[in-house]
């Protein structure tokens, strides 16, 4: 049985760059998210049901690509630090499942109120599942340990940035409007992610302790390539089939209305 000694780790190795760079990623992906729940709620059938799982895919990716980058930032002089790649995936998973349950809850036929609440504490579950679970994923000769008090309070922010989020994408009349809940979205993912750092001790054991390591950027790379190529192809999809002036307009005039019903104003010809 080892005994555990807690080490010094620096969150920012490489100052503001991880930090600035996740949350234009993070940015990024909600934003793209949120405007494929907007495009969904003008459609009907099939095409909601895609729009609203596309969502979900930017927005999860979004989250975990912000989360990895951050990462990248993460080292201890005492030991070096690796990740295991199948649990790493699987946050992301669990972030797109949990994200999408969040984004179909609001994208029913009627957005009320209570849709929006509950969509936007199952979306703010899901950006803190997806942290808690990647960090679950780290590979050390230690462990890690958390003050439940910040734990807590880092869902608290991604459960009440997620919803407001929503909220404004709902109510959003322009592209602007999207952009700006893009932004409260990362605002959510970044304050839960630093949040949860900022919660965590890591110990580790003593005859490990002055081995000295790092987070190497080449073991992070590889598992962030593919959701950052996916994330591409998502603003890819979302470019080609920008909501129209009539769809905007429509919109304007009762879509995304709480307790309003969605598919009676929604262009069906553009579907």
């Amino acid at each position: 049985m080892h005994t555990a000694a807690g080490v010094p780790v620096d969150g920012f190795t490489y100052g503001l760059i991880t930090p600035a760079l996740g949350f234009l990623m993070a940015m990024l992906g909600s934003a793209l998210g949120l405007r494929c729940t907007v495009r969904g709620l003008t459609a009907v059938g099939r095409r909601r049901a895609g729009w609203l799982a596309l969502g979900a895919v930017a927005i999860g990716t979004g989250i975990f690509t912000m989360h990895f980058i951050g990462m990248m930032g993460f080292t201890s002089p005492a030991l070096p630090i690796g990740y295991d790649t199948t649990i790493s995936y699987a946050s992301l998973a669990l972030a797109i499942l949990v994200v999408g349950l969040g984004l179909f809850l609001v994208g029913r036929r009627h957005t009320s109120v209570p849709a929006l609440l509950t969509g936007g504490v199952v979306t703010g579950l899901g950006v803190a599942g997806m942290h808690y679970l990647g960090m679950a994923g780290m590979r050390m000769e230690g462990s890690l340990a958390y003050d439940p008090v910040i734990v807590a309070l880092s869902v608290v922010v991604a459960v009440v940035a997620a919803t407001a989020a929503l909220w404004f994408a709902v109510a959003a009349r322009s592209l602007g409007a999207a952009l700006g809940a893009g932004v409260i979205m990362a605002v959510a993912v970044n304050g839960m992610h630093y949040l949860g750092m900022g919660a965590l001790t890591l110990h580790a054991h003593t005859e490990a302790v002055g081995l000295g390591g790092r987070a190497p950027l080449e073991t992070l790379m590889p598992i962030l390539i593919g959701p950052i190529v996916l994330l591409i192809l998502v603003g890819f999809v979302v470019g080609l089939d920008p909501m129209t002036a009539d769809e905007l307009n429509t919109r304007s005039r009762g879509v995304g209305t709480p307790g309003r019903p969605v598919g009676r104003v929604a262009a069906p010809q553009r579907g």
